[in-house]
């Protein structure tokens, strides 16, 4: 009890020990296989609705009322007592365009061109990139490279800005939006599986451990039907 009193709830001990991080996507409904018929608004309609429902809290209207504008390319270190409630930086889901939901409610699924977000796990104090902005490629993990023939990302090139970090932890960055890229599967082969890895790059990023699927990238499958 008493070597628990001399831990702090606001900052981990040992922060040179933090590990990379790993990542996980939207929608996440049934596993990692996201499948559906373009003719078939029932089959890709949940997806819609998740998508939604996740990106409520990035809504621009909430963002400007929650957080502030912060200088795009920097990392946003915040100093004072680390009790201290900390801002945090908008991230608007307009930023993702195409993948927003704004001008296409149906993120593309009603298209057979389906958007998905990607996300970081968050780590108190970790500053991805080592300053340089860390981004994501998507390609074939199995199969025939060709059935992956074009991926827009946003925001940008799909990086992740390095203003959203370092995180302070929840108890103290309360309005916290974690970034998001958006890739947006433009042209896939449909009636097929289609595996899929999408990575991290960036300095002490690490991408191609065999024995953890999450770290520093994912694998999942589209099946897009007509």
């Amino acid at each position: 009890y008493v070597m628990l009193l001399t831990l702090s709830p606001y900052t981990p001990t040992y922060q040179d020990r933090v590990a990379p991080p790993g990542v996980m996507i939207r929608p996440y409904l049934n596993g990692f296989t996201i499948a559906f018929n373009v003719s078939q608004p029932n089959t890709w309609q949940p997806y819609v609705d998740s998508m939604h429902h996740f990106l409520a809290a990035y809504d621009d209207k909430v963002q400007e009322e929650k957080n502030i504008e912060c200088i795009s390319g920097r990392y946003f270190i915040q100093g004072g007592n680390e009790s201290e409630e900390k801002k945090a930086c908008q991230f608007k889901r307009s930023l993702l365009q195409n993948c927003s939901g704004i001008e296409d409610p149906t993120f593309g699924y009603s298209k057979g061109q389906p958007c998905i977000l990607l996300k970081m796990n968050r780590i108190i104090g970790y500053r991805p990139g080592a300053g340089v902005p860390v981004n994501v490629d998507c390609k074939v993990q199995k199969g025939n490279e060709s059935d992956l023939r074009s991926v827009d990302f946003y925001p940008g090139n799909g990086t992740f800005d390095l203003m959203y970090y370092p995180y302070y932890g929840k108890m103290t960055h309360v309005n916290y939006t974690s970034p998001l890229v958006a890739m947006h599967f433009t042209d896939v082969k449909k009636n097929n599986l289609v595996h899929i890895q999408c990575s991290l790059n960036g300095k002490g990023i690490i991408n191609n451990l065999n024995s953890d699927r999450f770290l520093g990238r994912i694998i999942f499958t589209l099946n897009i039907g007509k």
